[in-house]
């Protein structure tokens, strides 16, 4: 009998908490695949941004190799010089190499104090091997310029179109006026035959 007296007071409480429940799990059941939506989307996205960062960092990668390959390309791909008349001696064959080297030293306003020749020199390794196929000039400069000057000189020699090799270079600061540079070189031109 208590029950019932406990049962009619309560149970307007008793009903709201029923109905609470019911409507929660109601509630739970409709936001549920929604929710596990959002974790998987959630994953999904970590996933992701994992595999971005992997392949940002591949990307990197390639670019560095790219830059390499294409550093070791511009010192492959000059070609020689290949003169229009073939047949003809060093010295013609090397006169129009020589006159884009001294058109560099003039728009350089570099002065060349001296400017020796050698063709063909024994200890080049293209005469001693390929000597039927190549003309070799080796030259001796000793030049007067100040550090800009030489600078750009260098630069230009970097980007000139065709083969050559700068063999030995020897700097010395002149004593009266430190910034002037009297420059010892040893340069060799190559053409084709």
């Amino acid at each position: 009998m208590e029950y019932k007296v406990y049962f009619e007071k309560f149970k307007n409480a008793i009903l709201l908490l029923i109905l609470g429940i019911i409507l929660f799990i109601f509630i739970l059941s409709k936001l549920m695949p929604s929710i596990q939506t959002i974790f998987n989307n959630n994953k999904t996205y970590k996933t992701q941004v994992t595999s971005l960062n992997d392949k940002k960092r591949t990307l990197e990668t390639l670019k560095q190799d790219a830059e390499k390959k294409a550093k070791q390309t511009d010192v492959i791909t000059k070609k020689f010089y290949k003169p229009i008349i073939s047949g003809s001696d060093t010295e013609s064959i090397i006169t129009d190499q020589l006159q884009d080297i001294l058109s560099i030293l003039r728009a350089n306003m570099i002065k060349a104090r001296s400017i020796d020749y050698e063709y063909d020199p024994g200890d080049d390794s293209f005469v001693a091997n390929a000597g039927d196929k190549y003309h070799v000039c080796r030259l001796t400069l000793e030049l007067i310029a100040d550090y800009k000057a030489y600078e750009r000189f260098l630069q230009d020699l970097y980007k000139h179109e065709h083969y050559l090799d700068m063999e030995q270079i020897e700097i010395t600061p002149y004593e009266k006026n430190k910034k002037i540079l009297l420059i010892n070189m040893k340069l060799k031109l190559y053409a084709q035959k």
